[in-house]
């Protein structure tokens, strides 16, 4: 007989290993019983008269008489009970510990030095024994409540070395201490456990960007009710705790890597680029799949910047490359975590996106009023025009304009007489506003250069400090209309599409989010972009266009089929009022007046030139041929698809 080698081993909480919790087990059906029984390997002829009377003696706690509690038979453990392996002995007793309503944990262990073999193990109730005192106790100022009661419970199994078998060589059934409720038992900690398709619901769940209360309550109610649950909400959190550390293996930068060497395994056409600072840490990071590297080379004719702050956990610059699809709607370019907003990192960046869409140069470029941005801008993108956003240019002026009318109204206070107060105060309300108005026109209204400068003089004499608006003059070839007239805009006239995006970016983001967290929720709002052009390709093709006319022209037909509702929709508005514009020959070679009647307009053009009507979404082009002298006018209208489209030729 080979000889055995004790083991005293502390097992600590069972929750991944445990069986569901003890109220299942009440409620189980005839399989599980049988199941049990099989287990257990208890003749029902074996059952003693003595059994009996002791399980009837433990139903009744002695500090709760007024629970009662029913153990099935098969549960009850007694000296000879037969297990084929210690997992086995080890279930039953967990089950059984579930319906009495107690925790427990494993002794000791001894296995068999040549094949590993369990020889014997002692169970017994989480509350046994006493803490071993500390000297530091009295340094303490919150220590942690008892639980050791020195209780006696115990089960020890032994091997039969004629079957092979484990066999229950002693017990102790008695407590010395309060059991739990039964409607407490799912919160043991020995009857709690994570299966392996809740684990993948729970990480699902987490993906999805449901919160972990949210996503426990909808799986509680999928079950009856949190007691049917085998988890807690705590054990939810601390899974998905885990799960990240596990994700995080190989800190922040060996993650993100390994990230995109997946992504380029899921799809060759993924692309990112790194740069380094001087310690050769990772400063900036651009990427791009395969669906945005499309998407540029169809609509990337214009593009917004911009960036955004509070999206990850080290606060870095989150910028993105943003623009219209043929609906209309956004589409993602490409993305970016940068170090700093610096002239050299925007630079290096500008640089990345050229090269990840194989040097395509976008037509327009907007961004913000970012010095080192717009410089880096018209370094790298000399091909293209640069815009500037027009919404943070109007944040812009009522902030000085209002600064400025600040410190007019301190300095006049102390002169004032409190009778003039509200007056004066709705006057200065008032002259503010006009401000305002006379600024917005010069940027949205005045299409003639000579009309703008005027206006913007006129402007100039009613505010009193002209430092911001010297500033902002300088830049009036990126933002006045009279100098974009010929500019293929789209209609775009902000990085709002940049800014829409980050707020959605933003709803689901936290701060607190690691780089694989916020790479996947990223990945999850660029998605919810891609299923919008999804749903409208749907609706366009389930839905015929409407035509205004009862006798459309061919034109308008052919149209109808090759646009998007939403492009048809401007397209044929602005066939509308082609009708009603006509031409008068002036004196001299080649000029003429073009006069819109629905908007009581005129345009003096020459011959070569053209000219854009009022409406600067899709803007109504006329140009004069050189060959027909007095006779002929074409019109045409922008689009996304083509760069003009002749819709009519009037004799």
């Amino acid at each position: 007989m080979e000889e055995e080698t004790e083991k005293e081993t502390e097992m600590s909480e069972q929750i991944n290993t445990s069986q569901p919790g003890a109220d299942v087990l009440l409620s189980a059906g005839h399989s599980q019983f049988d199941e049990l029984h099989q287990a257990s390997r208890l003749p029902m002829e074996e059952e003693t008269e003595k059994e009996t009377e002791m399980s009837e003696q433990i139903n009744i706690s002695h500090h709760e008489p007024s629970i009662n509690r029913v153990v099935l038979p098969s549960l009850v453990p007694h000296v000879g009970m037969e297990f084929r392996n210690s997992d086995e002995a080890w279930a039953f007793w967990l089950t059984y510990s579930g319906q009495q309503g107690f925790e427990v944990r494993k002794r000791y262990t001894n296995k068999r030095p040549s094949d590993g073999m369990v020889t014997s193990c002692k169970f017994v109730c989480a509350n046994e024994g006493l803490r071993s005192e500390d000297e530091r106790d009295y340094l303490t100022k919150f220590p942690r409540a008892e639980t050791r009661t020195n209780c006696q419970v115990h089960m020890n199994v032994k091997m039969d070395r004629t079957k092979g078998t484990l066999k229950v060589s002693e017990m102790v059934l008695e407590h010395n201490h309060t059991l739990h409720l039964p409607e407490t038992l799912h919160l043991m900690a020995s009857q709690r456990k994570i299966s392996e398709l809740q684990a993948f619901e729970i990480g699902m769940a987490d993906d999805a960007g449901i919160r972990p209360k949210a996503a426990h309550e909808l799986a509680s109610r999928k079950v009856g009710g949190q007691p049917n649950l085998s988890y807690t909400l705590r054990d939810h959190k601390n899974y998905l705790r885990t799960k990240r550390q596990r994700e995080m293996a190989y800190g922040q930068a060996g993650s993100m890597l390994k990230y995109f060497q997946d992504k380029i395994a899921e799809n060759p056409s993924f692309q990112y680029a790194l740069q380094m600072d001087c310690e050769e840490q990772i400063a900036n990071i651009f990427w791009v799949d395969a669906k945005m590297i499309m998407d540029y080379a169809h609509f990337g004719d214009v593009v917004s910047f911009d960036t955004t702050f509070g999206t990850n956990k080290e606060s870095r610059p989150f910028g993105v490359f943003v623009g219209f699809n043929h609906f209309r709607e956004t589409v993602v370019f490409g993305a970016a975590l940068m170090y700093d907003e610096t002239f050299a990192s925007f630079k290096w960046l500008f640089e990345a996106f050229l090269n990840a869409h194989k040097g395509k140069y976008p037509k327009t470029f907007y961004t913000d009023q970012d010095a080192a941005m717009g410089k880096a801008v018209g370094e790298v993108f000399a091909e293209a025009w640069h815009g500037l956003c027009t919404f943070h240019i109007m944040q812009n002026a009522a902030k000085h304009l209002h600064e400025e009318k600040d410190e007019e109204k301190k300095k006049d206070k102390k002169k004032e007489k409190k009778k003039e107060k509200n007056k004066d105060n709705k006057r200065e309300e008032n002259e503010e506003t006009s401000i305002l108005s006379d600024f917005s026109a010069c940027m949205f209204e005045y299409e003639d250069m000579a009309e703008f400068e005027q206006k913007f003089d006129l402007m100039r004499k009613k505010v009193s400090k002209q430092t911001w608006l010297d500033i902002i003059y300088k830049l009036k070839e990126k933002w006045a209309e009279c100098y974009m007239k010929d500019v293929f805009t789209l209609g775009m006239r902000s990085t709002q599409l940049s800014e829409s995006l980050n707020n959605d970016l933003k709803i689901h983001f936290k701060s607190d989010f690691d780089i694989i967290r916020f790479f996947k929720h990223f990945e999850r709002v660029v998605q919810g972009k891609r299923n919008n052009e999804l749903n409208s390709e749907f609706e366009s093709r389930k839905k015929l266009p409407k035509l205004c006319m009862r006798r459309p022209p061919p034109m308008l037909v052919q149209a109808s089929k090759l646009y998007t509702p939403g492009v048809f929709e401007d397209f044929q508005g602005e066939y509308e009022r082609s009708l009603s514009a006509c031409t008068k020959t002036l004196d001299g070679c080649n000029e003429y007046l073009v006069r819109d009647f629905t908007f009581e307009e005129e345009y003096k053009i020459g011959d070569g030139q053209r000219i854009c009507a009022p409406s600067r979404r899709w803007p109504l082009v006329l140009e004069v041929s050189g060959r027909v002298r007095s006779a002929t006018t074409s019109v045409c209208v922008l689009s996304p698809d083509l760069e003009a489209i002749c819709l009519a030729c009037v004799l």
